[in-house]
């Protein structure tokens, strides 16, 4: 019987490794030094990055991480972490499941290199980013590249597709929200899908991100108005960075303008994150509650990621197995 496995490497973006300004510091220089995070010719962004941002903004959020830093650690890490322990239980003996981060720890390279070691000659790359964007699913894989270019003895690979449109996405989505919208002490006039943001001029160059997004949105607005016929559900993108101008509406423009029209009741999710994270935990949940009652709201209700739930694992399950097909 042969000794070979089967690996399965879940990615996420990434984390400082502590909520202090020199952790920080750390994980943005690498995060904002990324050609696919930011498309800017290096003679003209390095001043900037090191110059002012690297100089101003780690401490900025620092804070932020510290107001939502766990026992466990960042909860980006900490909750991914759970989705690799749980898929493990899911696929059995047979696949060998591993994470790691683009940016910060556990590095992809060290973790690519652990599975290989533990006898992996099949690696099944799984970005869990349900829209496709060069920043996030790209830039992943061009770290799997790196990895790769040192080996000898490479392993076969394969990397699972974006699945912003899959139905075992949109059900296992659609059903979380509904069990999280019916336990809220409050009915919410308006659901808000808030998704991360990016440059439009990534549009323009041909990243089909921001048509992904809102296609989840259709369908997920489809999929829960059978249980929810009275809930009006709307969109935007949140995160905005630096002055060049990003895919809207914005989030907290739609806050605004929520509560401006009568809106008193919103709960807002983040069906384009895998995992709850700092622009989930504080970005949504505390400035996003803040600014909603800053501009007339009264309840704003954030509602958890799929993270390591039995629905969210359920559908992750299915993907794996899909993309190891002829594998296990």
């Amino acid at each position: 019987m042969s000794d070979k496995r089967v690996g399965v490497l879940l990615v996420n973006l990434g984390t400082p490794d502590a909520p202090t300004p020199a952790a920080v510091r750390r994980y943005l220089a690498e995060f904002l030094s990324d050609r696919r995070v930011v498309e800017i010719p290096p003679l003209i962004w390095k001043p900037v990055l090191y110059g002012a941002i690297l100089t101003t903004r780690p401490r900025k959020s620092a804070h932020a991480y510290r107001q939502v830093w766990t026992e466990a650690g960042s909860p980006l890490a900490a909750i991914t972490a759970a989705q690799a322990a749980a898929l493990q239980l899911r696929l059995g003996e047979s696949v060998q499941v591993g994470w790691a981060m683009r940016y910060g720890n556990p590095a992809i390279a060290q973790e690519f290199g652990k599975l290989q070691a533990a006898g992996c000659d099949r690696i099944l790359i799984a970005p869990l980013y349900p829209q496709y964007s060069a920043a996030t699913t790209a830039a992943a894989l061009d770290a799997v590249g790196d990895a790769l270019r040192g080996l000898r003895l490479q392993p076969a690979i394969r990397t699972l597709p974006a699945y912003y449109d899959d139905p075992a996405y949109i059900a296992a989505l659609a059903a979380d929200l509904t069990r999280q919208l019916a336990a809220l002490a409050f009915s919410p006039e308006a659901l808000l899908l808030s998704f991360h943001g990016m440059p439009e001029r990534t549009a323009a160059l041909g990243d089909p991100y921001r048509g992904q997004c809102l296609e989840t949105a259709r369908l997920l607005a489809a999929a829960l108005a059978p249980a929810f016929p009275a809930l009006r559900i709307a969109t935007s993108f949140q995160s905005r960075f630096g002055r060049a101008k990003w895919i809207g509406p914005y989030t907290e423009a739609v806050l605004a303008e929520e509560a401006a029209r009568g809106t008193r009741r919103i709960a807002i999710a983040a069906p384009g994150f895998a995992a709850d994270c700092l622009e989930t935990r504080e970005e949504l949940s505390i400035r996003g509650r803040e600014q909603f009652l800053a501009a007339g709201g009264e309840a704003l209700a954030a509602l958890d990621c799929l993270n390591a739930g039995e629905a969210g694992m359920a559908m992750l399950e299915t993907l794996v197995r899909r993309e190891l097909a002829g594998w296990i």
